[in-house]
């Protein structure tokens, strides 16, 4: 995934493969290059970049299209995703959140342990879909596979705000919902129902720079697909760079070797 950004004069190619077999199954290395002259500044890690930066994302969808003080916030999926996704989220909140969460195996109680000494959040535990999502204010669903929806479109009540961050389980809602936002066109221009959209689509930087409107009013039904591009991870990238600056310039650091969590 190759990216040019010349506001900041940096670009970057991000490389990700998967071996079912390997631990982690799912790795990714980045680039790092000054385009003035063409310099290579860094190669870097890209499994923690991907992590946050998924989280980023999504917590800024909660804040542009999640109704007035929103409260309840389902999670699906409960791996490095939807802890990343957290984090971002309580960081970009000023007011308690109650976090519902889609039991699965023993993930539910090692999410909540990840997040003891956090406040402002609350726990609940749903054992189905429906539950949850019919309960939530803002859905997040961060599975990476799905071969059916997760649930109906009439799961989900007034106002609410689902972030399908690995795209999969809610055909339904591009029929039903009041509108669908995404973060590149491309990546939703092949679904089976993009013709159909109830309002026209728009791309999250639209909205940011006011090409385009969020929520209207606190009763509309909003979808966001943020499935991720390159140029996100390069510019994460480039700021974690300058960050660690020249203490790092001559180092020689162990890549990872085994999954870790957020």
């Amino acid at each position: 995934m190759p990216c040019l950004i010349p506001q900041i004069e940096r670009g970057g190619v991000k490389l990700v493969t998967r071996y079912p077999e390997r631990r982690p199954a799912l790795d990714s290395e980045i680039l790092l290059y000054d385009m003035a002259d063409g310099t290579c500044l860094a190669l870097m890690d890209g499994d923690w970049i991907t992590n946050m930066r998924t989280g980023a994302v999504a917590a800024l969808s909660a804040r542009l299209y999640g109704k007035t003080s929103f409260s309840k916030v389902g999670f699906i999926g409960l791996g490095n995703t939807a802890r990343a996704t957290l984090l971002c989220l309580d960081a970009d909140q000023d007011r308690p959140l109650e976090i519902g969460l889609l039991a699965y195996k023993d993930q539910h109680d090692d999410f909540r342990r990840r997040f003891e000494g956090h406040a402002d959040l609350s726990f609940r535990v749903f054992e189905s879909a429906e539950e949850l999502c019919s309960w939530a204010d803002v859905t997040f669903s961060c599975v990476t596979a799905a071969d059916e929806d997760i649930c109906g479109a009439d799961a989900f009540k007034p106002g609410a705000l689902v972030v399908p961050v690995h795209t999969r389980g809610f055909t339904q809602c591009d029929l039903a919902f009041d509108k669908v936002f995404c973060d590149d066109e491309a990546h939703v221009s092949g679904f089976g129902y993009y013709a159909q959209f109830k309002s026209k689509l728009a791309e999250m930087a639209d909205v940011l720079e006011g090409r385009a409107t969020g929520r209207d009013d606190d009763s509309q039904r909003i979808i966001a697909y943020n499935i991720g591009i390159s140029l996100h991870d390069i510019y994460y990238a480039s700021k974690v760079y300058d960050l660690v600056g020249a203490e790092c310039a001559e180092a020689r650091l162990e890549k990872p070797t085994d999954k870790f969590w957020a």
